[in-house]
């Protein structure tokens, strides 16, 4: 039998309609980032929260605590670079049943070792213990995250245009999505099993990425869209960037898609358009840049491959 998403839990469309409701009273939500105006000065703070989701559950099930910190922070600040903004400063939301200083030691020194890669700076954050509210043993996380960019040189896609070039760049594994398909596809004993690929942390991308933007970004926009792939994945968060009447084109074909996501999928019985709606597929940011420097761009960021290009059509992604 296939498994999808949506049976084992998880339904995209359902979160999709949520925001369209939402943006009827604020219109300015659902980007990657969220914009704030520091008034009298010519920059505005971008802020961004999220989670760790159900790759919790592996972290239980291998006891092995001290590498989620990386994927909360990973999380918040791949979203922020997305509008071409610098992280400053992280806090984070810890929450458990009964608290285990040791395991919420390991999860914190994770937490650091995140906003070390990332620039950040971890200034506060909120412990909170609630009997009967979790299992013992498991806790959630949540983070937050705020930067700064100049005004007027915020990253938002609405630049793209025909003939733009798609650069990918690579993931660590399935970064922190994904997670309630890949365990209604393997085993317990599968997943620790096969750990090493799918427990590795969420790749940090803030240097390239605030890298390549200063070199290419700084007098004009040269790279005029960028996407951290996570839940709805290709389909969905390339969407998100792009103008009405653009639309994206993906080659399967121009990456080595990395081993674990061909068993998952084999395994899984998971058809090809649920498998890149859910996983990243081994690209965990996509940037979307003019042709003429697409080349240049490949060859800045280790690893960068030409993945697809931009036509006119109806918006939204298209996998060939």
């Amino acid at each position: 039998m296939a498994i999808t998403y949506e049976k084992a839990g998880v339904n995209i469309e359902a979160g999709n309609e949520l925001v369209k409701r939402l943006k009827k009273k604020l219109p300015k939500i659902g980007g990657f980032g969220g914009l704030f105006p520091i008034s009298g000065t010519k920059y505005n703070l971008v802020s961004s929260t999220d989670g760790v989701g159900t790759k919790l559950k592996l972290a239980f099930l291998l006891n092995k605590h001290n590498t989620v910190g990386i994927d909360l922070v990973a999380m918040n600040v791949n979203d922020l670079i997305c509008v071409g903004a610098k992280p400053l400063f992280f806090l984070d939301y810890f929450a458990c049943g009964k608290l285990d200083v040791s395991q919420a030691e390991q999860v914190i020194k994770g937490i650091a070792k995140g906003c070390e890669i990332s620039g950040s700076q971890l200034i506060g954050g909120e412990t909170a213990e609630m009997p009967g509210f979790y299992k013992d043993g498991e806790y959630d996380l949540a983070g937050f995250s705020v930067g700064i960019i100049e005004k007027g040189k915020e990253i938002n896609g609405s630049e793209i245009k025909q003939d733009d070039i798609i650069i990918g760049l690579p993931s660590s594994g399935p970064h922190s999505n994904g997670y309630s398909l890949i365990r209604e596809v393997f085993s317990e004993s599968e997943l620790k099993k096969k750990s090493k690929q799918l427990f590795a942390p969420t790749k940090i991308y803030v240097k390239e990425i605030l890298a390549v933007l200063k070199k290419f970004n700084l007098k004009k926009q040269n790279i005029v869209g960028i996407a951290h792939i996570t839940g709805g994945s290709f389909y969905d968060k390339i969407t998100r960037i792009l103008p009405d009447n653009i639309r994206a084109i993906i080659k399967k074909n121009s990456w080595k898609i990395p081993k674990i996501f061909k068993i998952i999928k084999e395994k899984g019985n998971v058809s090809e358009d649920d498998i890149y709606r859910t996983l990243n597929m081994g690209i965990g940011m996509v940037l979307i840049v003019h042709p003429d420097i697409a080349l240049q761009v490949k060859k800045f960021i280790k690893g960068a491959k030409a993945i697809g290009y931009i036509k006119k059509g109806k918006k939204g992604v298209e996998l060939i």
